[in-house]
């Protein structure tokens, strides 16, 4: 797993000149701590800039858009902080100039009840309201904390800082995203049909390759190649592989090689792989262990060309910065309600298991051979949180759409092959009709985070996007 990146924020510090400006002050360095103390860098006017580093009239918003012009490309999102009422025009047209289409944090810090003195009463929590009111009718997106006033310093803040960041990672990491679709959809998977018309629309380009233009690419690279080579240390480092025929780990390592150098090649971040059973019958290996470690890595990777199922795994791993993977809503767990069990052949990161081994995949072993489908990831899921995400094109509406969720794999004992977990869901019966009744794919994307309430924030309030959050608060 790469390690977690630093969040830069821009900070809007409100300030209103009949309120007590001093509180705009100590409120500008009350954020900035609280900034550099999640291990985040601020990006704030300075005390020479503006009065007190604040903004207040155009002058100093158009100081404050210019700085965070300079600043367009690390800033992942904007914290409004109001220490007093705030001049709601001076807040709205510092985000407007600045031109950046990033989240906004909207933050009030609470009053004091045995500070309530003309010299020392903030106001903030009406100000936030006219701030807010503002960004409306600029059509300026924004975030809310949990309590309508918090702190800087609370934990209450601090947790919503995290979640912010999370909501941050999502937007950006979307912006001008490109997934490799490796392979054809294969013909018996009507259900990861999508429409790329409609993920450009949002952003989103799709770069397709055949599979043969792959099995081409294999055929010409020599087994002492240095990205062959490479490879197959890597792979037997990563998983064990006793067993395994070394002619089926070299083919995946040439496998993992050509698909590692056309996703730069072309710039694509996350891949979509064909796998029934054209992988097996005609190259001789499943690409299962390829992918989960391209996913292990926090470069997601589907199987049967499912596009939006990957985008839905990348959504997560952005928030969470852990990997992702993509199982199927497989089977019931006894006649318990709220579990089911969560299967996949597997192509499951390594991050998911309590213990995993190199195999072979049963299901296609029965119609092509055991030989030729060496290369799965198996092992039972661990037991911890859970997150899960699917969002997929609605053609006929012309929308991307979808639902997210928390729950927790357990320690249930389960006895079959594969990548499989046992998972317990809150009310996972009415998760289960509402994904039959709108008639989203039995893959669902999953990741061990509790990260929802980001998910949905991102899709609905800065992506566009149309969002069944299960069991969630919503957050306003």
């Amino acid at each position: 797993m790469t390690a977690q990146r630093k969040m830069t924020y821009g900070i809007v510090v409100g300030n209103r000149g009949f309120f007590p400006d001093h509180l705009a002050k100590t409120g500008r360095e009350e954020m900035i701590a609280a900034v550099e103390a999640a291990g985040a860098t601020p990006i704030v006017l300075s005390d020479e800039e503006s009065h007190y580093g604040a903004v207040e009239s155009y002058d100093e918003a158009l100081r404050c858009a210019e700085l965070f012009k300079k600043h367009r490309e690390p800033i992942d999102g904007i914290i409004v902080t109001l220490p007093n009422f705030g001049d709601e025009r001076g807040v709205a047209d510092a985000l407007r100039l600045s031109g950046l289409k990033v989240p906004v944090l909207m933050q009030a810090t609470p009053d004091r009840s045995d500070a309530m003195t003309i010299a020392t009463r903030r106001d903030s929590f009406c100000g936030k309201m006219s701030a807010c009111n503002n960004l409306m009718q600029y059509g300026i997106a924004y975030s809310l904390t949990t309590l309508h006033t918090e702190s800087p310093a609370s934990a209450e803040f601090k947790s919503d800082l995290e979640w912010f960041g999370q909501v941050c990672r999502i937007v950006k990491g979307l912006k001008n995203l490109k997934i490799g679709a490796i392979g054809a959809r294969p013909s018996a998977f009507n259900t990861v049909r999508y429409s790329e018309r409609i993920l450009e629309t949002a952003g989103i380009s799709v770069e397709p390759i055949d599979l043969s233009e792959i099995f081409g690419r294999i055929n010409k690279m020599k087994d002492t190649d240095d990205a062959a080579q490479a490879k197959l240390a890597a792979i037997k480092s990563y998983v064990t592989t006793a067993g395994i025929p070394e002619e089926a780990l070299m083919k995946m390592a040439k496998l993992g090689a050509v698909v590692d150098g056309w996703m730069k090649q072309t710039h694509c971040t996350i891949s979509a792989v064909q796998c029934w059973t054209s992988m097996e019958e005609y190259f001789g290996v499943v690409p299962c262990t390829v992918m989960s470690m391209m996913s292990n890595d926090l470069i997601p990777s589907a199987c049967e060309v499912d596009v939006p199922g990957t985008l839905s795994m990348y959504m997560m791993a952005l928030a969470s910065e852990t990997p992702s993977a993509l199982l199927d809503w497989n089977n019931n767990y006894g006649s318990d309600p709220n579990k089911c069990v969560c299967f996949h052949c597997s192509n499951l990161p390594k991050h998911f298991f309590k213990d995993v081994k190199m195999d072979y995949q049963e299901i296609i072993a029965g119609t092509v051979g055991k030989l030729n489908t060496f290369g799965t990831c198996v092992g039972r899921v661990k037991a911890g949180a859970m997150t899960f995400a699917r969002y997929s094109t609605d053609d006929r509406r012309g929308v991307i759409r979808g639902y997210t969720g928390a729950g927790a794999f357990t320690d249930d004992p389960l006895e079959t092959f594969g990548g499989a977990g046992v998972a317990e869901i809150p009310h996972l019966q009415k998760l289960l009709k509402y994904i039959c009744r709108e008639g989203f794919e039995h893959h669902t994307a999953a990741n061990f985070s509790s990260v929802s309430n980001a998910i949905h924030e991102a899709a609905t309030n800065y992506l566009g996007w149309e969002s069944y959050h299960h069991g969630g608060d919503d957050r306003g």
